[in-house]
This record gives structure tokens, C-alpha cells and sequence, in this order.
């Protein structure tokens, strides 16, 4: 983005992950870019190594005096004092949301979205364009592993970009290519039914232009009936061939599908050989599956599934996996339920979710933007997954979580920690990371 009255931006909330990606763009396309987070983290340190200056801790002497726009994070409250102190001083603020549909308008956008897989898909679809040599931009929900960080650079009018839904983000962008992996019912505390998620993606897809497309799978109960009479085409992507993966699980196969279909769009004359290669070769990104090493002759993985599907469907590719592999040791979840309206509205599926597990420790809810109102807890999530037969044990604490982590693990056991809070900062010290 080239815009000369919009050259100083200051990041309120940089460490998040697409707001990391978004200044890291800004920053490559020759603005002053600084920002800061409330603590220190691997985000804010891959940042600080690619020469974008964050400050830790939140206050009003951090806004530099020639700034020209705020972008802040949409956990970031309107009283925050870097905000306060911008609104005083009478500089403009975007979310990101909004920040991110300026910078993708007048660009062909590939806008990413459903309940599960779009981190993968985003970063497989940047991934193959990469290898194609199609020099696209990519803003990616996690760090791919492949080229260290959440953002991919490129000179051409390619944007490809990860698109949540929550609060309508998604229709803040005016995408060319609309890819939709999967659709459930989430984000509860703003979407009070799933028709009412229906009704977000149904204008998503209404906003395709008749020159764009669509790709999903119109077999998707949830999907089909907002197919109907749309102006843009609808290309099924389960129709792509089965791509030989790193990663496991039936999942991590329809998202490769889906990045595969979105790739021949965008690069008509793509040879199948560079597609099946760029995903073949694909490592996959930060938190998604990911192997951080051993304990007590364990090993251990950690995972960003938050949602009882996401969590079963891990499980269930872990499960697999040892047993490809002869290991029969127990596989041993920590789970990081993340809110208090998901956990307390979705509580049966979550129950039913750890099937899979031998052992369940679930940590104190990560409430995030929500308080405590009391109708939900660890305790009463670990006493469900009990009644579905699975043995589970409420934890005080994340570090009561790594200390019975650590006394239980034996060799052959297969440790995974999930969730989208804080959760990794077990398995990190279970190995023996970020100290």
C-alpha cells in the first residue's frame, strides 16, 4: 500500500497474530511502522528481528509525535491509553478488520474462511504460489514454518488472506476468490444460532463478483443452502486429488484440496507436479500440530483447536498416527477451553470431543473479552468428559497443568496441549522452551 498521507502507523496490539502480518506488509512497503503489546512473545520477537520496533506495555508516551494512523487490535478497548491518547490528539484509528479492507481493496483478493483449517489453507495456498513463482501477498493466522513468518511478500496484485468471521469481519473485504473450507456454529457469544453465521457468510459469498468464484464443499450440510442463486461460480474442491501431506488427518487433506483448487484459479497453467510438490513439501505453521520435543520420554505436541470438532478431529489423526507408527503408549490432552460462552454452549460436543484421549487435564477457562458469570467451568467440563468415559481431571492453573504433566509422562506417551489461549506456554516448558 502507497498511500503518502498515511505513512507513520502505530500498532496497538502488534503482537497479535494478523495484526504482526499486516504491519509487517505496511512496514515492507516503506512506512514507519512501530508498535506495541502487553508482553513479550514469539510474535513480538519475530517482529523485533525483522526491524519493526515493539514496545512492551501499553501507555500514551508510546504514540510517536509524527504519527499519522492507529491500528488497533479488536481486543484493544476504546479506553486502552494509547487509543485514549490518540483520540485526544486527534489521529484516525482502524481495526484491523478495517485497516485490512483498505489495504486489500483494488488488489485480487483470496479471502480464506470457515470454522476450521483456515490457518492451513491460507498458508498451503501461500506456500504453492510461492513455489509457482506467482509473487502473491499472503497474510497467514499463524507462522508458516516453510518461510518463518505470517506474512508472505509480493509485488503482485495477489492478495491472499485468512478472513475470521467473528463480529463480520469477513465482510469488511471485498474478495475476488471467496474459499469457504467447512462451516459450524462458533463464536457463540456473538452469533446466537448457526443460521445467524449462515447469514454472515451467505452476504460473503453474495459480495463474489460474476468474474469471481467460490470454492467450498456444496456437500456441506451447513453450506449447501447458500449456494443457491449466487452471481459467482461455485467450484467444489473436493473434486481435487488426494495430495500426499507431512501433516496428518483426513482435515489437513480437504484443506490441501481446497488450497489446490484456489492455486489453479489464480494460476491457470500451474503444472500439477509444482502443486503436489509445494504441498508435499509444506511443514506446516506455528501451533497447527506442531512437535515441541519430549519429557519424560513423551512426546509432545501442541495444537490451536478451540473448537470440539477441530479438538476430535486432532485426536482422532493422532490416534491414527501412532498406531501407523507402533506407538502404544497413551496419548494424554491438556485443554485450554477457550471462553466462557463457547465452552458453556457448545459443552456437550466438547464432552464428546476427547474420545480419542487416554488422559484429559483441562485448565481454568481462558475467558479472554468475557467475565465469569458462574454457568460454566473446568471442573464441570472435566466431570462431562468422565461421563462419557474418558479419565479427565480439572487443573488449578497452567502451571498445575505442566506438573501434572510432568509426573505422569512416560516413554511412548504421546502428549498434546490445545486451545487457543496460553496453553503452548506448557508444552514449551515441558521441553524446555522459552525460559
Amino acid at each position: 500500500m502507497n498511500d503518502s498521507n498515511r505513512t507513520s502507523y502505530f500498532f496497538t496490539g502488534i503482537g497479535g497474530i494478523g495484526m504482526s502480518a499486516l504491519a509487517q506488509m505496511l512496514a515492507a512497503d516503506g512506512n514507519a511502522v512501530i508498535g506495541s503489546d502487553r508482553e513479550e512473545s514469539p510474535v513480538t520477537r519475530m517482529l523485533e528481528e525483522k526491524g519493526i520496533r515493539v514496545l512492551i506495555g501499553q501507555k500514551a508516551e508510546n504514540l510517536p509525535e509524527a504519527l499519522d494512523l492507529l491500528v488497533y487490535s479488536d481486543a484493544v478497548p476504546e479506553d486502552n491509553p494509547e487509543r485514549a491518547a490518540a483520540a485526544t490528539r486527534g489521529i484516525p484509528q482502524l481495526s484491523y478488520f478495517q485497516m485490512l479492507g483498505r489495504v486489500s481493496a483494488g488488489k485480487k483478493t483470496v479471502a480464506i474462511a470457515g470454522t476450521h483449517g483456515k490457518t492451513t489453507t491460507t498458508g498451503m495456498l501461500a506456500k504453492i504460489l510461492k513455489d509457482a513463482g506467482a509473487d502473491a501477498s499472503a497474510i497467514i493466522g499463524s507462522i508458516v514454518q516453510d518461510f518463518g513468518s505470517n506474512y508472505l511478500p509480493g509485488s503482485s496484485d495477489v492478495f491472499v488472506v485468512e478472513a475470521c468471521e467473528y463480529r463480520d469481519h469477513l465482510l469488511e473485504l471485498s474478495p475476488q476468490i471467496l474459499v469457504v473450507t467447512n462451516l459450524e456454529w462458533d463464536h457463540t457469544d456473538y452469533f446466537p444460532t448457526l443460521a445467524a453465521l449462515q447469514k454472515t457468510f451467505r452476504t460473503a459469498m453474495e459480495r463474489v463478483p460474476k468474474n469471481g468464484a467460490i470454492i467450498t464443499d456444496p456437500s456441506n450440510q451447513n453450506i449447501q443452502p447458500l449456494l443457491k442463486g449466487l452471481a459467482a461460480q461455485v467450484i467444489d474442491y473436493t473434486q481435487e486429488p488426494a495430495y500426499e501431506l507431512r501433516l496428518p488427518g483426513g482435515f489437513n487433506k480437504a484443506n490441501a484440496r481446497a488450497a489446490a483448487a484456489a492455486a489453479r484459479l489464480l494460476v491457470p497453467d500451474i503444472p500439477e507436479h509444482v502443486i503436489a510438490e509445494a504441498l508435499a513439501g509444506f511443514h506446516g505453521t506455528w501451533r497447527r500440530f506442531q512437535y515441541k520435543g519430549k519429557v519424560g520420554g513423551a512426546d509432545v505436541y501442541d495444537d490451536y483447536a478451540h473448537h470440539p470438532t477441530a479438538i476430535s478431529e486432532t485426536l482422532r489423526a493422532l490416534r491414527k498416527k501412532n498406531e501407523k507408527e507402533g506407538r502404544g503408549g497413551r496419548i494424554i490432552a491438556a485443554f485450554h477451553p477457550h471462553l466462557y460462552s463457547r465452552t458453556r454452549d457448545l459443552l456437550d460436543s466438547f464432552a464428546r470431543a476427547f474420545s480419542d484421549a487416554d488422559e484429559v487435564v483441562i485448565a481454568p477457562i481462558y475467558g479472554a473479552r468475557e467475565e465469569d458469570d458462574g454457568s460454566v467451568s473446568s471442573e464441570l467440563l472435566a466431570e462431562r468428559i468422565r461421563a462419557e468415559g474418558v479419565s479427565a481431571r480439572a487443573a488449578d492453573s497452567l502451571e498445575d497443568v505442566e506438573h501434572f504433566l510432568r509426573g505422569i509422562a512416560k516413554d511412548g506417551d504421546t502428549i498434546i496441549t490445545m486451545g487457543a489461549g496460553d496453553i503452548y506456554k506448557v508444552a514449551d516448558a515441558l521441553v524446555g522452551e522459552g525460559a
